[in-house]
């Protein structure tokens, strides 16, 4: 793809409970990359609760931007368009980054372009691998999705396979809140495992007849709640280092399963992995084992780059901008965008 001189995109992103902004130089280098989190905010009600997240992106969203263009170096006046994040994701979450984005838009005339979440965590792996390009396979496992989706050309995509239910990351949450590790259940989960013996307990692998590539993971959800259950019905003990890791490992094995199924049907040879569940370490290492033994590229980008933020929205909106994707103030948010959809 030719480009004639630098351009520099501000990225917003607020679809769930981040607010971040960011400046991107050529899709691939991030100047600053500025994040709020709300994480120890939510934690006490053990989830994200909209409203309560709507109303904290009203009160960072300005400094987060100004903190972004500071760190940069950059002004308004010298950036060429804003990208920001208007699907999937709550609704009341979206709209403040769009309403934000489309007035910086309008007050200086500066091109929109609205980007689809689930792009921007595939094209966090563009910052960090400077070299790949498409065509490539990505396996996106985060709180609400688990697509495993074929990179044909940037801003062109293939979903070979879903979820049929839960989503992995939301899967973790909801066993750490049974283990009572609370919120956010990724991170808590895979530091409780490491204590943990991951072959104790052998929870269920779903697999969807004529569906090879799609997932389900609330089968081994409810296999982890009746094991727990079950066990205190019977006065037993309950090792929950032991459950984490078990659990942990029935879910890595499945999405590196179905990776490596696609891996193999496609003759594809690089494969990435996105989301904020591709921070998950054992995760990472079941996937670059399994691509070593195949001989192929296994690209991630750094755990910061894996949760939602903004730096990834800019990659995205770069390549759409050299598209010549444009969007107008009619722009709104689209809470359950599918990706591949404008």
């Amino acid at each position: 793809m030719e480009k004639k001189e630098d351009v520099y995109i501000l990225a917003i992103e607020s679809s769930c409970d981040e607010t971040a902004a960011a400046v991107v130089k050529n899709g691939r280098e991030v100047l600053s990359n500025i994040i709020s989190s709300q994480a120890a905010l939510h934690s006490q009600y053990g989830g994200v609760v909209p409203e309560i997240a709507s109303r904290k992106h009203i009160e960072k969203i300005d400094q987060v931007i100004e903190a972004a263009l500071d760190t940069a170096g950059k002004q308004l006046e010298e950036i060429d368009a804003i990208g920001v994040t208007y699907g999937p994701g709550l609704v009341g979450a979206l709209l403040v980054g769009v309403a934000e984005a489309k007035a910086i838009s309008f007050a200086k005339q500066i091109p929109l372009v609205g980007v689809h979440h689930i792009e921007g965590h595939i094209s966090a792996n563009y910052i960090e691998n400077k070299e790949l390009e498409p065509p490539f396979l990505c396996l996106v496992v985060s709180g609400g999705h688990t697509h495993l989706v074929m990179v044909e050309e940037y801003g062109s995509y293939q979903v070979l396979g879903r979820t049929r239910d839960d989503a992995a990351g939301e899967a973790f949450d909801k066993v750490a809140r049974a283990i009572g590790l609370g919120y956010p259940g990724g991170p808590k989960i895979e530091k409780h495992a490491k204590e943990g013996n991951p072959e104790a307990i052998l929870f269920p692998k779903a697999k969807i007849e004529g569906a090879p590539y799609d997932f389900s993971f609330s089968g081994i959800k409810s296999a982890v709640l009746n094991y727990i259950n079950g066990a205190k019905m019977k006065g037993e003990t309950i090792n929950t280092a032991d459950i984490a890791a078990s659990f942990q490992r029935s879910v890595v094995s499945v999405l590196v399963e179905h990776a490596m199924l696609a891996v193999d049907r496609l003759g594809v040879d690089k494969i990435a992995i996105a989301g904020g569940v591709a921070a998950n370490g054992a995760l990472r290492e079941a996937m670059q084992e399994a691509c070593d033994q195949k001989g192929i590229r296994f690209c991630h980008p750094s755990p910061i780059l894996c949760t939602d933020n903004a730096a990834m929205i800019g990659a995205a909106a770069y390549y759409d901008y050299m598209r010549g994707i444009r969007h107008g103030w009619d722009l709104n948010a689209v809470p359950n965008l599918k990706l591949g959809e404008r």
